[in-house]
């Protein structure tokens, strides 16, 4: 599974690229505990091969930096 990550007024917000799952959270850790809350509560009492994931789906997530930061 596949998150999009964003700044959102003081926070963060993650919205699943392949998934319907929009989560937020005031830190990075925040987030991704309601990520995996999030993903549990989706998949609960699905037959994942039927919603095409593999019996343990791993999560990507993607974070976009704004443009005025420089590596």
């Amino acid at each position: 599974m596949q998150f999009q990550i964003s700044e959102s007024d003081g926070g963060y917000v993650a919205e699943g690229v392949s998934v319907p799952i929009v989560t937020q959270g005031e830190t990075l850790d925040e987030l991704a505990s309601n990520i995996r809350e999030a993903v549990g509560l989706y998949v609960e009492g699905e037959n994942l091969a039927e919603l095409g994931f593999a019996p343990a789906p791993s999560v990507l997530v993607n974070f976009e930096l704004p443009a005025s930061v420089h590596a």
